[in-house]
């Protein structure tokens, strides 16, 4: 029998019967977890996809920071822990991205459309676990993320938080680029020095250089039209520009955005933490 604080909508059709029968394979919880947090694998081809969740709730989908290298140990370093923060709030639900160092998440570089392919990892992730609707937060790269899966399942993410977005700052256009390249690039390839370097360069190329605006992983048309429900948490670094924050609220138009800076002193972090919580919560659907 399943707990009943535990339901959450599932998907319908094929979609649910593949749920239904995916096998499910449970791990030790990976370093960064939260104490009780339940860890799995999700695989589908030769992708395969390391989570863990903890928590009970409306389900929300949180990837943490550090780029290409986004992974759930990365958890206790980050700005704030959100999974720790929200599991008495949520179902809390986090991953290790694709090919992320570090992590235990594997499957080809998809170097033709590598926006929707961390969509299709995140998206089957959420109908293994029989999730139709969720809340998705994102850091760092999860603001491309986030963007990337309000243009691809708008009827599924119900609202959105982006914490320190990563975008494309124009005086210093390669910053995204020559971060893969010099830190997970370099990482990969002693790992897997299978994967050529020509395929490396052009996973970067498209994920980066494509579309040199903006989050990358969509238009500024896009943001415009997106009606998702979405708060931003600004940050300014070369890697989150502040404006690129402030362009995501000023075009979407369901869009708010927090006070800059914000992480100091404790007391404002804290109501920017609750911020975010009340803003989730009033956008819970039953």
């Amino acid at each position: 029998m399943i707990d009943s604080s535990r339901r959450t909508i599932l998907t319908t059709g094929a979609a649910a019967a593949a749920t239904a029968a995916a096998p499910q394979v449970f791990a030790q919880a990976p370093q960064g977890a939260p104490a009780g947090a339940e860890t799995g694998f999700y695989e589908k081809g030769s992708v395969r996809i390391r989570y863990t969740e903890v928590g009970a709730g409306f389900p929300l989908l949180v990837t943490p920071g550090g780029g290409l290298n986004s992974r759930i140990s990365i958890w206790p370093n980050a700005v704030f822990n959100a999974m720790d923060e929200f599991k008495n709030d949520f179902r809390c639900i986090t991953m290790d991205q694709r090919n992320a160092n570090g992590g235990e998440s594997t499957g080809p570089v998809p170097v033709d459309d590598p926006w929707n392919a961390f969509a299709d990892d995140q998206l089957g992730l959420m109908d293994h676990l029989g999730i139709r609707q969720f809340f998705f937060m994102g850091y760092c790269i999860g603001g491309p993320f986030a963007m990337k899966l309000m243009e691809r399942a708008p009827q599924r993410v119900v609202a959105a938080v982006l914490c320190q977005p990563v975008g494309h700052r124009p005086d210093n256009s390669d910053y995204m680029y020559n971060s893969g390249k010099n830190v997970w690039a370099k990482e990969l390839r002693e790992r897997r020095p299978d994967v050529p370097m020509e395929t490396i360069e052009k996973y970067l190329h498209n994920l980066y250089r494509v579309r040199p605006d903006f989050v990358y992983s969509v238009s500024r048309d896009f943001a415009r039209t997106c009606q998702t429900p979405m708060l931003v948490l600004p940050d300014d670094t070369p890697a989150h520009p502040h404006q690129v924050s402030v362009d995501i609220a000023s075009l979407a138009p369901n869009a708010e955005i927090t006070v800059f800076p914000w992480k100091e002193p404790p007391e404002l972090k804290a109501r920017t933490i609750n911020r975010v919580r009340t803003f989730l919560k009033a956008r819970q659907t039953v």
